[in-house]
């Protein structure tokens, strides 16, 4: 199966890809492993890729579409691959397409894993990191037995810059506006499936398998 998976960041989109490419037995392709990879094994748009990447820039799009037409061309996604983290443009989208195109294979489906900005909040704010040993809490679905203490190392908690709300909020607005585009677009094609991302985890990989029209392993 070919698969693009999408979902704002809390959603549990993390979890599921590794579900999925387990089950389906495809790559785990992302934006930035394909950037290690290529830079990695020398190649010419990874070379490329890593002038931008250590000057602080953001890799162009014809670099980024040059090292994924790459990826795919390997012979492990001869049977399928999940794609997380690409396209993040319209683009990057009909770039996508035409590499496909040129492959001569098409997506089976684009998996939109769905939960509401409320919920994700609560989520990616919750987290807490012990200053001691490192141990991860949450103020909602793992809370430390005493208040703000490690369970561990007795270590105090505190919430990393990246989590708080200020962050989380601009990170989601980021995520919404690049992604609208994208849903309309490929809902615009068929192949937009909506997942309701808010049940426990087996529960999303189930309607996820069932949209795909296959049997969880």
């Amino acid at each position: 199966m070919r698969i693009m998976l999408m979902g704002p960041p809390g959603a549990g989109k993390g979890t599921q890809a590794e579900m999925l490419v387990k089950d389906l037995n495809i790559p785990h392709i992302s934006t930035g492993d394909m950037f290690r990879a290529a830079i990695k094994n020398g190649t010419e748009l990874g070379k490329k890729a890593k002038n931008f990447m250590d000057a602080g820039q953001l890799v162009p799009d014809e670099v980024t579409v040059g090292i994924v037409r790459e990826r795919l061309s390997q012979s492990d996604c001869a049977q399928g691959f999940l794609l997380d983290g690409f396209p993040r443009t319209l683009a990057q989208a009909d770039a996508l397409g035409d590499t496909l195109d040129a492959l001569g294979v098409k997506l089976d489906a684009v998996v939109n894993i769905q939960v509401g900005r409320d919920d994700l909040i609560v989520r990616l704010t919750g987290r807490r990191v012990c200053r001691g040993c490192g141990a991860t809490y949450h103020m909602v679905f793992n809370t430390p037995r005493k208040d703000g203490v490690c369970d561990k190392c007795s270590g105090e908690l505190h919430q990393r810059d990246d989590d708080s709300l200020e962050t989380v909020a601009s990170r989601l607005d980021v995520y919404e506006r690049q992604t609208q585009p994208l849903i309309r677009y490929y809902q615009g094609k068929g192949l937009l499936v909506n997942i309701d991302g808010t049940q426990d985890v087996g529960a999303v990989f189930n309607d996820i398998m069932k949209a795909l029209g296959r049997e969880p392993k």
